[in-house]
């Protein structure tokens, strides 16, 4: 929540302007964009990197029998994680006792769980199916909630034959808007990743998070995905967003392939007082030792984090 009002303050200091001015374009109408957003409390910019990893990255071994959410949480022991993302693609159900019990293992654990995923997608062109993507976000929120979690990780999607960019925003807005006025009376942030589709421009993450202007929405910020524009390299958009991120997925390359300067997209979180997860999202096998990636996550955590 630390990090949501720090991002608000962002908004409200540097105006739509002088983000259009840094090659952030607005899709939607400009009275939309022009909107000032909700003043909220000032906090230090003293950043508190926690090292993670989302349940995708073992999704092989859920997906053979190999691996299940509560050996998951031992795992995360093992690779001395401050915390991990449930990624509810892997959960057996959402019967009583069995969401309870993963909570519970967790605790017992000393592992948190920095948030959850679903696949939920906003963009949407039918009327009934938004309605529908609605219901399976408040349904996740309900879950998050019942795991003890604070983050639930959704997505845009990709935009539909036939229909303008404009549009595809305005569904995802109107769709996260009611998501979030029922996710935050359960205290719950839900997460717009910048995923392949509508989402996958700073311009657009940034207007999104403008228009629904609620302290409950934030951007799962994957560092992979931003599409390089005409105006703005990946590390320009990543920065961008950082004011908004509420989790974020680490790898450490591009969707093209090319590396990412790890260290640099660190400096970014420190220096705009990020507080929250660093998640690794790669591809691993469960095995004996600490994979490379997450190794490198939890030295840079230290390097920048104040704890």
């Amino acid at each position: 929540m630390e990090n949501q009002m720090a991002r608000r303050q962002f908004l409200k200091t540097v105006g739509a302007g002088m983000l259009a001015g840094a090659g952030v374009e607005f899709v939607g109408a400009p009275s939309a964009v022009a909107q000032t957003a909700t003043s909220y409390p000032s906090v230090p910019k003293t950043p508190r990197l926690f090292s993670g990893c989302c349940a995708y990255t073992y999704r092989h071994e859920f997906e053979n029998g190999s691996l299940t959410l509560e050996t998951f949480i031992e795992k995360a022991v093992e690779l001395r994680l401050d915390g991990v993302d449930m990624t509810v693609y892997y959960m057996k159900s959402t019967a009583p006792g069995y969401i309870e019990n993963l909570r519970y293992l967790g605790y017992k654990h000393g592992v948190p769980f920095s948030g959850a995923g679903c696949g939920a997608s906003m963009v949407q062109a039918d009327a009934a199916k938004r309605a529908d993507v609605l219901t399976q976000i408040k349904k996740w929120v309900d879950v998050t909630d019942r795991l003890g979690a604070p983050h639930l990780r959704v997505f845009a999607g990709k935009q539909p034959a036939g229909t303008t960019l404009a549009q595809a925003t305005t569904w995802v807005v109107d769709t996260m808007k009611s998501a979030c006025d029922y996710s935050g009376k359960k205290g719950i942030t839900l997460g717009l990743e910048d995923h392949v589709g509508v989402s996958q421009s700073a311009d657009v993450c940034l207007e999104i998070m403008h228009r629904v202007n609620s302290p409950y929405a934030g951007i799962n910020i994957d560092i992979s995905h931003f599409a390089p524009s005409p105006t703005q390299d990946s590390y320009a958009q990543i920065a961008a967003c950082v004011p908004f991120a509420s989790h974020t997925h680490i790898r450490n390359t591009f969707d093209d392939g090319s590396l990412i300067d790890m260290d640099r997209v660190w400096k970014m979180f420190a220096d705009a007082g990020y507080k929250g997860y660093m998640s690794y999202e790669g591809e691993e096998l469960n095995k004996a030792g600490v994979p490379s990636q997450i190794a490198q996550i939890q030295q840079l955590c230290k390097k920048y984090s104040s704890v």
